[in-house]
């Protein structure tokens, strides 16, 4: 198994040590020779490694193919990223890819119950059929542990190389590859190697039938979303108006809608926007569409983050790629916050239509604006009523509007969070009898 060297496209990943140290025993295993002390003391260290892993991702049952998978699953490579979302490629890459799947299909065919005997040690029997304490992950959310428990086991059954490189192709195909790929949103992080987009783990189940009312804001949301995901020309959108009435919880609801046709949201704050130009550089040619999401956008007048911001949208001298949209919630219509003050501070201003209409320019680079204004008392009543319906509020009518018109006017006024709150208050109450 000293093939392993011999990787091309699967050659850099982490935790490759774990691999070099067990195909480096398989290998004494497959020529008979004896795994030494030295070697020994490695497998333990190995075995260790496996077991940690399979606590950190959540992986149960045979740990060794889970880290085998774990490795295709999340390496960007030529052949992987070609083949996210479009499947199956034309080129030399196949026959390298080939390769290297020759390499693992040896590999997941190698017995941790035959290293086990041949070192005197249960520690790798127990990774065999490995029983997770619980099934959470530190990194992963339940369906991409799942996901990447059953390529495992799909893997595993192949009976040679082209239908293990089948399988894996149509993961690619149907789930992508990487961070990118399993995840669903992200946020901008700085390490030691500068902007990194990381995965957020824990995303709240927002669907966009769950938010009542709004009908006309949900569609010209919806239909310029579908046609950013079906690759048809779509706008930058900004979701503007009164607080609480659902702008966020539609944008959550617009990527668990059409995560599973390519579409991956990118949260971005104030002070991260001069990390856009290097977020963009590393998105630009992924086969995945990017929203650009920001939430609660607004600026002070002494705060010259939209600049950027502008730059960014459209006035660069690098075209903006496809891919890549700006969404945002702001309870503004402007975003660029005015005072009358600067009313009388033009009146010395000799060009102060110039200074206005730098101040509203970013707003017209949305070229979508939909407004999300606050309910009226019968449609408060409306979303009041339809949520303890669907949280199964067994509460006379009457009273339950009551108790709903004597909340909102204690915390906060009309609004669907208002609402939210109300139910979330009863449901509570409930819990405690």
């Amino acid at each position: 198994m000293n093939q392993v060297q011999e990787l091309i496209l699967y050659r850099h990943f982490e935790e490759k040590e774990i691999l070099e140290v067990m195909a480096e025993a398989f290998s004494c295993l497959e020529e008979g020779q004896e795994i030494s002390s030295e070697l020994k003391g490695r497998l333990y260290g190995a075995s260790h490694e496996l077991s940690e892993m399979a606590g950190k991702y959540g992986y149960e049952g045979n740990i060794w193919h889970c880290y085998l998978t774990h490795i295709l699953a999340n390496n960007e490579n030529s052949y992987s990223t070609s083949c996210e979302i479009v499947g199956e490629v034309e080129g030399s890459v196949n026959d390298i890819a080939l390769h290297d799947f020759k390499i693992f299909k040896k590999l997941f065919e190698c017995d941790l119950n035959q290293l086990s005997e041949a070192i005197g040690s249960d520690n790798f029997k127990y990774l065999t059929d490995y029983i997770s304490i619980n099934q959470n992950s530190k990194v992963f959310n339940k369906r991409i542990r799942d996901r990447i428990c059953d390529l495992s086991k799909g893997l595993a059954k192949t009976k040679d190389v082209v239908e293990f490189k089948q399988v894996l192709t149509q993961f690619y195909k149907e789930f992508g590859v990487g961070k990118l790929g399993l995840h669903k949103a992200f946020r901008i992080e700085h390490n030691d190697n500068g902007v990194e987009i990381a995965p957020i783990t824990n995303i709240a189940h927002v669907h966009l039938d769950d938010l009542v009312g709004y009908e006309i804001a949900k569609k010209k949301l919806i239909d310029n979303t579908e046609a950013f995901v079906e690759g048809r020309k779509a706008n930058n959108c900004l979701l503007f108006g009164d607080a609480g009435t659902g702008k966020s919880s539609c944008i959550k609801g617009i990527l668990n809608e059409y995560y599973d046709q390519g579409l991956r949201i990118i949260e971005a704050y104030k002070h991260q926007f001069q990390d856009l130009n290097e977020v963009i550089a590393q998105i630009k040619n992924r086969n995945y569409k990017f929203i650009i999401y920001m939430d609660d956008l607004s600026f002070e007048e002494f705060e010259i983050e939209y600049k950027y911001l502008k730059a960014v949208i459209e006035g660069g001298l690098e075209k903006k790629p496809d891919n890549i949209l700006i969404y945002a919630t702001s309870n503004r219509r402007h975003l660029v916050r005015e005072k009358f003050s600067d009313k009388e501070e033009r009146a010395d201003d000799i060009h102060s239509n110039d200074t206005v209409q730098e101040k509203l320019s970013l707003v017209y680079r949305f070229g979508v604006s939909i407004y999300f204004g606050k309910p009226s008392k019968k449609e408060f009543q409306n979303i009041v009523k339809t949520l303890a319906n669907r949280y199964h509020i067994n509460m006379p009518e009457e009273e339950l509007l009551l108790e709903a018109n004597k909340w909102e006017l204690a915390h906060g006024g009309l609004s669907g969070r208002t609402a939210q709150q109300f139910i979330d208050y009863l449901l509570g109450k409930k819990g405690e009898n």
